[in-house]
């Protein structure tokens, strides 16, 4: 199974730069899009379902804000809409589809760059995020979590982490709640595949950072311990440009 992962920065945006192409030439199996900005009666649904696609949206209250979807070949046994906290609900943050005994998650973790208000928010969703999928791993232990974290781990995975060491994405308490993701038993599946590469997924719109691949890695197909023997190969996919973000592809089988 091709899982790839996506923060899109607006869906229909990506899609009038040729991601519907870029789809087909990838062909996954599941995509999992961040930041759709859109709602459901605005999904440009023709481009997808003429590519075989069966989609799932869970959209923000807020028009034009967050949201997440599931673009899947197949239909899963079961599609769950939220994590039932309101809060992070109508913010249309976490979509999950059920296949047999693996579940898919798409996520879109919130971003504290516009203040100390939404930074204390991304904190306590942090703490609360785990709590939920640890919870879930007891009922379905093969999970796949892939999205949009925004945050970078280790020094590794940023262009500059002496000068962002006070930026939000990089605080010493987003990086130390990481760590304790990871020993809570899940993977960092393209770290855990390639320790040693330097490479990203989100660029600045400014001071020409993708050119210079000035970039932050913080899009992540993280997985339970349980999928580990099912996992082939991790890679970033930074030739994608429907986006500041690039795509993250993981395939795993049995």
């Amino acid at each position: 199974m091709k899982i790839i992962t996506y923060n899109v920065n607006g869906l229909r945006a990506a899609a009038g730069k040729g991601l519907d192409e870029w789809l087909r030439q990838e062909n996954p199996d599941v995509l999992c899009i961040q930041e759709t900005k859109l709602q459901p009666d605005q999904f440009p649904a023709a481009i997808f379902t003429d590519l075989g696609y069966h989609a799932y949206l869970y959209s923000a209250q807020k028009k034009g804000y967050s949201g997440v979807a599931i673009l899947t070949k197949q239909q899963p046994d079961h599609v769950e809409y939220g994590m039932g906290i309101a809060a992070y609900d109508n913010e249309g943050r976490f979509i999950r589809a059920d296949y047999g005994d693996l579940s898919i998650v798409s996520v879109y973790h919130p971003s504290g760059t516009s203040g100390d208000e939404r930074q204390a928010f991304k904190m306590k969703w942090l703490e609360d995020f785990q709590d939920y999928v640890v919870k879930l791993r007891e009922q379905r232990p093969k999970l796949v979590l892939c999205g949009d974290y925004n945050i970078c781990h280790e020094a590794i995975d940023i262009h500059d982490p002496v000068g962002n060491a006070h930026n939000s994405g990089f605080l010493p308490e987003e990086r130390a709640w990481m760590t304790r993701f990871l020993a809570a038993g899940f993977i960092d599946t393209f770290r855990y595949l390639h320790p040693s590469s330097q490479e990203y997924t989100w660029w600045s719109y400014r001071f020409q950072a993708r050119a210079k691949n000035k970039g932050w890695r913080i899009d992540y197909c993280m997985v339970s311990e349980s999928v580990s023997p099912m996992i082939r190969s991790a890679r970033i996919l930074n030739d994608a440009v429907h986006s500041d973000h690039c795509p993250m592809e993981l395939v795993i089988g049995d």
